[in-house]
């Protein structure tokens, strides 16, 4: 048994969404055969109350409070120092004080850095394997934020775009392996920083299949109309985008269908922009207790992201719960192993009110039961964790060696 320092930018519980959901099994799986000391920030004081449950698990946990304005306004003096405002939005001395506290007093084999924002607080330490999980390639989500925004929020997001990517090739070139959740994300992040090409793995994001279940009984919380559901925090731009292009430009196609579904986006935080689309044919629902009575009882799922990064848990979920389900090719992306009979793809607002019309006239099939097959038999969490296993029981020489400079410096103006 070694002892293993986990460092994460959220609390990893309750995994009730994306990076929390892949933190939390992977710390779960960790901790069931190694001593695991966790560090973490809590942005939601409410989520204090689960740190007796994460007690339970690790050997020892130690966390700071995150105030997301104080955070933004730490973040704005990086634009004078050059570095990318997420390593100042995460930057705080005291958890920097404690992560050295850690090392010094259990001189961790292992480091497990989850997500690049957390790679800063273990560059300076030797000694240990340091594998970072960046989940997916975050400089390139800033880069698509870009591309869609004007003036001064372009200028924003293309800064952190290009100084997060170099922050992640630093990170990637002192680390002994770097995991990625899907083999596009790696093959991406192989692109972008092919000096690290040799140390990049792809652990794939699981899901509960018996958890998501169709099996599974619940009353109906969605009426009499054919419903169409979307699942996802409502404050998160890509979700707020994905529904905002939904409501504009599927919607109007839907509303002549013989059975006129009903839009329902059901997540917590909704956003002004997503309460404004409430209406006769759209619910917004807030946070609800399971979404599993959603998914169960929809006639179609969708997941119209236009800017996706990695694997969509919330398209796993559905796919587990039988759902049919419709996508965009960038929420497509991450799911490879899907064949077009088990999950639709659609581009444009015609397309995708096509394919949601032929799932409500029945006329694709029993999509939902092969997409339950397809999770069932490749995107289960224990084929995961079982590379996960070969990745942390690996021998040092068995990946590259760390400090590989980079093949050219990347220069971020301030």
């Amino acid at each position: 048994m070694r002892d293993i320092l986990f460092l994460t930018h959220r609390i990893p519980y309750p995994p009730d969404k994306g990076d929390k959901i892949r933190a939390w099994n992977i710390l779960q799986h960790l901790a069931s055969q190694h001593r695991v000391h966790l560090g973490t920030f809590i942005d939601e004081p409410e989520d204090v109350r689960w740190l007796e449950r994460l007690e339970k698990v690790c050997a020892s946990v130690f966390w700071r409070p995150l105030s997301p304005r104080l955070a933004r306004l730490r973040s704005l003096r990086c634009l004078l120092s050059g570095k990318p405002l997420t390593q100042g939005y995460f930057g705080d001395p005291r958890f920097r004080a404690e992560t050295d506290r850690v090392v010094a007093r259990y001189k961790p084999s292992l480091v497990y850095v989850f997500s690049s924002a957390m790679a800063p607080y273990v560059a300076d330490h030797r000694g240990a394997r340091v594998i970072i999980d960046m989940v997916d390639v975050d400089s390139e989500k800033w880069r698509q934020y870009a591309e869609t925004s004007h003036g001064l929020a372009r200028f924003i997001y293309s800064r952190e775009g290009r100084a997060l990517l170099a922050l992640e090739r630093r990170a990637a070139a002192d680390a002994d392996a770097v995991a990625f959740v899907s083999r596009a994300e790696a093959a991406l992040f192989a692109r972008l920083a092919p000096e690290a090409a040799s140390r990049i793995h792809s652990i794939n994001n699981g899901v509960d299949s018996e958890h998501f279940s169709p099996s599974a009984t619940f009353p109906d919380p969605l009426g009499e109309r054919p419903a169409i559901v979307f699942t996802g925090v409502m404050n998160y731009r890509p979700n707020v985008e994905a529904m905002t292009w939904f409501v504009e430009q599927v919607m109007p196609r839907l509303r002549t269908h013989p059975k006129a579904p009903c839009l329902w986006i059901v997540g917590s935080n909704p956003c002004p922009a997503v309460l404004a689309l409430a209406g006769p044919d759209v619910r917004v629902t807030g946070r609800v207790p399971d979404v599993r009575p959603y998914l169960g009882h929809a006639a179609a799922v969708v997941a119209p992201l236009r800017i996706a990064r990695g694997v969509q848990n919330k398209v796993l979920e559905a796919m587990a719960m039988g759902a049919a389900v419709v996508v965009t090719p960038q929420a497509h992306e991450g799911l490879d192993r899907c064949r077009d009979d088990e999950l639709l793809t659609a581009a444009t607002g015609a397309d995708f009110a096509d394919a949601v019309a032929r799932i409500l006239d029945g006329a694709a099939g029993p999509i939902g039961a092969r997409a339950r097959a397809r999770v069932v038999r490749d995107y289960g969490w224990p084929a995961s964790l079982a590379a996960l296993d070969r990745l942390v029981d690996a021998e040092p020489n068995a990946t590259a060696a760390r400090g590989t400079p980079a093949v050219a410096p990347l220069q971020v103006p301030a």
